[in-house]
């Protein structure tokens, strides 16, 4: 036992060396500390006697927020800070809530309490306050708990450890009091290495036997290194561990998940040995929710019982270690039964016990509800000692879901969004709202008139109300109809949950539709020479165009027309002979003209006013002169669009007219010629003739002539002089419709048309067959050519109907781009074709050729690339060039007076029956980016 002294003498002198160097310490720093005698007045601190433990209450004033810590004392002023090792090894349980509330469980039987006859426990321990800066604030807690209602055996669960105490000790254990303990200076300070009783109880415990449940032996030096509490106190052994110590195991008891501390602890004098079985075993789970309940069961027989004669003494129920009362169940829901082999205890969500706290998961927001109740039973089996049980069992429900909804206050008529977002509980806070235009934060958004205020609510819930008007520029507006502009309000609230700055949000779109657009109006009047019109704007401002006739009105235009406007009307002087005006009717002496007005609005093409103008305008159209001279004025009228006046003849064809253009046409000859007729009346020779579009017509078949076949004219002027007392009359002209319209027989030969690529603008050069698939780069040009093969006839025109591209070489396969529709540029294309004329003498028959230049480009979606090539085909008509049908037709702005696109008619035309397809032409990868026409 020599060598056993020495180590003794050694260790001891070790310890009271480090106990001093320690004290020196903590001597030394200059800590706030606030008098014991005041804290509970003073600085939110409560303690409570709650049988086998006192709780300590910190209140959230205090923290602030701040870093907290917590030391245990002795009574020979030892201190000790509570790391979560320690504090689970010698029996301190720390728990705080999101907002700084702590609570502490300290076990009356923990390392640091003084007593001298298990009954009176003195427990002292400092709180330290960190704040940001300076030296933290220390208080000082000093609490006296009676207790001396020790069950021969009690049984503590906490959230951290377990313990188990029992007496009946042999009497030469009872002697193994614990004695001050000294402070290491060390940070990591095994508290076992100093322990004098450690010392003291080697010569008494012999051994300890952990089941794991395998047996495991250990020396009380190593059990206190290893990290398991083992005190004496004059009646008790108390036995701590923590639940993942590696001597305890899980078992599943009844369906309840429990870990278990089981030990055999030897005890050796002299000759004899003694020892002692002590086990405690705490539930891990047994809890399921529902929406409306928590329920945690409990097996009604646990690890801690030997036998099956087992009698209930007592079983009760507390909140946060305290027990409350039946009456205090009963009022807030709670209950406590056994039903079969089932302790169940029941709590409703949400009740004033527990609290809920936000949560951010994936950016959505979810709830929790977090309750701490406690289960106590005592109980003894086969009317042997009775065992005291109990359990603090803190209770986190999972992640609920709990996405706030939105309910729309909107007053169209107020023209104001009115939303109301939540509910949300009281720890998160809106921090910024991210409009369309940027990001602004709560007080930026309020400064600027937007109104975003908390609204709370009597269940301590709350919501976010925002108020935006129409006008603000937060808000998108979007013509959805003529007449119907649609307000959007997108916007995206940010969030902030406190007080762990989670941050989360949540995105709402709210649209009305109001029918507040007044649309322009349109009027006008007419004097001898002019219209005048005038255009007011409405409430959209001039983002209209305005069609007159069949043009566009452009700035050179309005300033012809003396275009005047301010903030809210247009107006205009057009003349009647302008040749925006149509002509409707001819009369002795005047003409009947229109002026036709169309806004429509550019990016929809909707049409917004339809404005025409009649008026009659006093004009001479025919004058007789007294030397025998007469003059006529032949006017282009609407109903007949085809006429060309200056193909208009006198009665006889070979008189044309002296001045002729597209609208007019202007006679004079002598009363006696032109096949002017004569007639005699009383007094009166009246002179007539007529002018008309012709009579006759002659065409030809394979070269052979046809005979001419006589026509009713459609145009026909009839125009007379009356010679008395130089008095002049004149008669108008009337029209008739063409009735017999002449037939042609069909010829029949062979042509050819092809479509092909040139190698560059000049077209001299072409690709061939051999030759594909073409590659090319990204908007580079095309140069495409449509030719008549074999035909040498001057009067064949070759007129492309409809061209488009896909990206399979099947001409009938979508997706598919339009080039050119109904034989002109499709205007939705933001590169559009581009038509190239043949130059002059450069081909023999340039009427046979078509080329057009497209850029190469490839489709995309979502800027990715389908396919990166394209097939280029095209319809073809041949026409004849002589005549009025779809040869002549040209290509106007693409709607109509009456806002629908224009289809021309194609008369005297022959289809092609062979397709018309390009080869593969395929996209350089190295020139590839996003974006295309499709």
């Amino acid at each position: 036992m020599t060598w056993l002294f020495g180590i003794f003498t050694f260790w001891l002198l070790m310890v009271m060396v480090l106990a001093q160097k320690t004290f020196n310490v903590l001597s030394t720093q200059n800590f706030n500390v606030v008098p014991a005698h005041n804290f509970n007045q003073q600085t939110g601190l409560t303690t409570d006697c709650l049988g086998s433990y006192m709780r300590l209450t910190v209140d959230k004033s205090l923290t602030l927020g701040n870093e907290v810590e917590f030391d245990a004392l002795s009574n020979v002023s030892h201190i000790e800070s509570l790391t979560p090792s320690l504090a689970a090894k010698c029996g301190f349980s720390i728990d705080s809530d999101p907002w700084g509330n702590y609570k502490v469980f300290a076990s009356l039987l923990n390392c640091f309490s003084a007593s001298e006859d298990d009954s009176e426990f003195d427990i002292a321990m400092r709180v330290r306050v960190h704040g940001v800066k300076g030296e933290p604030d220390v208080f000082e807690v000093e609490k006296t708990c009676s207790y001396d209602q020790w069950a021969p055996r009690e049984v503590l669960c906490t959230q951290n450890f377990m313990e188990v105490s029992v007496n009946r000790l042999p009497e030469e254990i009872t002697a193994l009091r614990r004695r001050p303990m000294p402070r290491s200076p060390k940070s990591d300070y095994q508290w076992t290495s100093t322990v004098p009783e450690a010392i003291t109880s080697t010569y008494n415990i012999w051994r300890m036997v952990f089941f794991t449940p395998n047996q495991k032996a250990m020396l009380l030096e190593d059990a206190l290194r290893t990290g398991y509490g083992i005190t004496t106190t004059r009646s008790r052994l108390v036995l701590r561990s923590g639940y993942d110590m590696p001597e305890t195991y899980s078992e599943n008891v009844n369906g309840v998940p429990m870990r278990i501390f089981r030990v055999t602890t030897y005890f050796k004098k002299q000759w004899s040995v003694t020892m002692l079985d002590t086990v405690a075993a705490c539930p891990t789970g047994g809890v399921s929710f529902t929406d409306e309940m928590i329920t945690w069961n409990f097996p009604r027989v646990n690890p801690l019982m030997r036998s099956l004669e087992i009698s209930l003494l007592g079983m009760f129920m507390g909140i946060d270690g305290k027990q409350i009362d039946s009456v205090q169940m009963n009022a807030r829901g709670y209950v406590l039964t056994i039903v079969d082999d089932q302790i169940i205890m029941k709590l409703p969500m949400g009740g004033p016990d527990g609290y809920y706290k936000s949560h951010a998961v994936n950016n959505q927001y979810h709830i929790t509800y977090n309750i701490e109740p406690m289960l106590e039973l005592l109980w003894s089996e086969g009317g042997m000692d009775a065992t005291r049980y109990k359990v603090l069992f803190p209770i986190k429900t999972p992640f609920m879901p709990s996405p706030p909804h939105f309910v729309d206050f909107t007053d169209a008529d107020q023209r104001m969004f009115d939303v109301l977002l939540g509910p949300f509980l009281y720890d998160t806070e809106l921090v910024n709202l991210t409009f369309s235009t940027g990001v602004l934060t709560v007080a930026e958004a309020n400064a600027r008139g937007i109104n975003i205020q908390e609204q709370p609510f009597q269940n301590g819930s709350k919501a976010f109300r925002l108020k935006v008007d129409f006008s603000d520029s937060v808000v998108v507006s979007t013509q959805a109809d003529v007449t119907v502009t649609v307000y959007t309000l997108h916007v995206t609230f940010g969030f902030m949950i406190l007080p762990e700055y989670m941050p989360f949000s949540h995105t709402l779109s709210v649209d009305v539709n109001l029918q507040d657009i007044i649309l322009p109006t349109v009027s006008g009047t007419c004097d001898e020479e002019n219209f005048y019109v005038l255009i007011t704007f409405g409430n959209m401002g001039k983002n209209f165009n305005i069609m007159m006739g069949v043009r566009d009105l452009t700035p050179d235009r309005g300033a012809e027309y003396d275009l005047k406007e301010n903030a809210t009307h247009m107006s205009l002087a057009v003349p009647f002979l302008s040749t925006d005006v149509v002509f409707e009717l001819m009369y002795p002496s005047s003409l009947r003209a229109r002026l036709d007005l169309l806004l429509w609005e550019p990016i929809n093409k909707w049409t917004l006013s339809d404005f025409s103008l009649a008026c009659n305008f006093p004009m001479t159209m025919t004058e007789c002169f007294s030397n025998g001279t007469m003059s006529a004025l032949a006017v282009k009228v609407e109903s007949v669009p085809q006429l060309d006046p200056r193909q208009l003849t006198l009665t006889d064809h070979s008189c044309k007219p002296k001045f002729s253009n597209d609208r007019f046409a202007y006679f004079s000859f002598e009363a006696n010629s032109c096949g002017t007729t004569r007639r005699f009346y009383d007094g009166v020779v009246m002179y007539q003739n007529e002018i008309t579009l012709g009579n006759e017509l002659q065409f030809h078949q394979q070269n052979k002539k046809v005979p001419i076949i006589p026509l009713d004219p459609e145009y026909r002027v009839t125009m007379s002089c009356f010679y008395t007392l130089n008095d002049t009359q004149t008669v108008a002209f009337s029209t008739k419709p063409r009735e017999n319209e002449p037939l042609t027989e069909t010829g029949f030969g062979e042509m050819q048309v092809v479509l092909r690529l040139a190698r560059d603008g000049s077209y001299s050069n072409f690709y061939v067959k051999e030759d594909y698939p073409v590659v090319q780069y990204l908007r580079s040009p095309l140069f495409f050519e449509v030719a008549l093969l074999q035909s040498t006839d001057p009067q064949i025109e070759i007129v492309l109907e409809n061209c488009w591209t896909t990206m399979k070489e099947d001409r009938n396969s979508t997706p598919r781009w339009d080039l050119i529709v109904d034989g002109c540029v499709n205007q939705a294309d933001h590169y559009e074709t581009v038509f190239h004329d043949i130059i002059p003498n450069s081909v023999p028959n340039p009427s046979h050729l078509k080329r057009f230049e497209i850029q190469m480009f490839t489709f995309v979606l979502n800027d990715v690339v389908f396919q990166d090539q394209i097939f280029v085909h095209c319809d073809a008509v041949l026409c004849d060039s002589e005549s009025d049908g779809i040869c002549k037709r040209k290509c106007p702005s693409p709607f109509s007076s009456d806002g629908k696109k224009v289809r021309r008619a194609a008369t005297n035309v022959q289809s092609l029956g062979t397709p018309l397809s390009s080869g593969k032409i395929v996209l350089s990868s190295t020139d590839l980016v996003s974006g295309s026409q499709s």
